[in-house]
């Protein structure tokens, strides 16, 4: 039997666009992660940078349109891959994370995450 690895992983939060930077996750986002343990109250939006390609080795993009905005950002100078959160999840058959402030299904999107979480992880490790 293979003995655990620890793997240290540094998390951030970015968009694509710059119409919410400065404002806080979607209120009943909050409190459907919140019901689940995450509190995200301190997390405040920014903007992906050319520097975030540097800074991290992976980029994780919820759906093709992210995945296409950070390919175009980037433009060719290397540093971190840009993926789709779904490929760590192919169990679920989803493409993409749907955006819960207009499906209104916080859990769904909640449990996604969480699946494509895990599988990162396990990739990870």
């Amino acid at each position: 039997m293979a003995a655990a690895r620890d793997v240290h992983v540094t998390l951030d939060s970015a968009g694509t666009g710059d119409w919410h930077v400065g404002k806080p996750p979607y209120g009943p986002m909050q409190e459907a992660a919140l019901a689940r343990g995450y509190d995200l109250s301190t997390l405040r939006a920014r903007q992906v940078s050319v520097a975030d390609f540097e800074a991290f080795d992976l980029i994780i993009a919820m759906d093709g349109q992210n995945v296409q905005d950070l390919r175009r950002l980037q433009h060719g100078q290397g540093g971190a891959a840009s993926r789709l959160f779904t490929d760590f999840a192919p169990q679920t058959g989803a493409d993409h994370v749907p955006d819960p402030y207009f499906t209104r299904d916080f859990e769904g999107a909640l449990d996604l995450i969480e699946e494509a979480a895990q599988g990162l992880l396990d990739q990870l490790s």
